[in-house]
């Protein structure tokens, strides 16, 4: 038996789910912006208080593993490796952008395009990818300021799902350019898509080094200084 408790706080989406042997038996989000400290050790709580089985029973927590919110990548990696310290299990890191892909096929069942998730990096720059049914990744996940030569790569007949919280502001860019796209404007990422990925992992023994993981940012962190008073 694999019970694995899931996280995601990558996005301004804070979500927690619980699988068993890669199937989703308890899952919960909540959409309030970046206040991933405040919900998600509660929502971890909600999930697992839902199934008929302990804390103790979990045999793995993982989490995506970014790219995403710098801030949000912390909490969640902070929480999924304090929980697997205290419990003595293993760590599982599946990328975000693997999970939201993996999530839309898993949602639009008839679609057998690639999928192109896209989440917001400031200006026109996304945290980006593309992935195809298998979950396989086509275009490895970067950073890419988002122009007319943006997914180069890709032929303009090709079928294309962009979605995520970066794909809105793309889409005048994007849409004259592949004839056969679609955007997806209302997808957001939910902890639930990593139970069958992170199933995978735990029956491979592909488990993160808890000492020195650190969330994929893919750029250097950039804050905003404070305003004088």
């Amino acid at each position: 038996m694999a019970l694995i408790l899931q996280i995601d706080t990558a996005t301004p989406v804070c979500s927690a789910a619980v699988s068993l042997d890669g199937e989703v038996i308890s899952k919960a989000l909540v959409d309030e912006g970046y206040r991933h400290a405040e919900n998600i050790i509660s929502l971890c709580r909600k999930v697992i208080a839902e199934t008929k089985y302990s804390i103790q029973d979990l045999e793995a927590v993982a989490v995506s593993a970014g790219p995403g919110s710098y801030t949000g990548l912390r909490i969640g990696v902070s929480a999924a490796k304090g929980l697997c310290y205290g419990l003595d299990i293993p760590l599982i890191t599946i990328s975000t952008l693997r999970m939201m892909a993996l999530q839309f096929y898993a949602m639009h069942a008839g679609f057998d395009g690639l999928a192109v998730p896209m989440i917001d990096a400031r200006r026109m720059e996304v945290y980006t990818g593309i992935y195809n049914q298998n979950g396989e990744c086509l275009l490895p996940d970067c950073a890419l300021v988002v122009d007319s030569s943006a997914y180069g790569g890709i032929k303009p007949n090709a079928t294309l799902a962009f979605f995520g919280d970066g794909a809105g502001k793309c889409r005048d860019m994007l849409e004259p350019l592949f004839g056969n796209a679609r955007f997806d404007l209302d997808a957001m990422p939910d902890a639930a898509a990593l139970s069958k990925p992170a199933h995978q992992a735990f029956e491979k023994g592909e488990f993160a080094n808890l000492a020195y993981f650190e969330p994929e940012y893919l750029k250097p962190y950039q804050g905003t200084p404070p305003s004088q008073k």
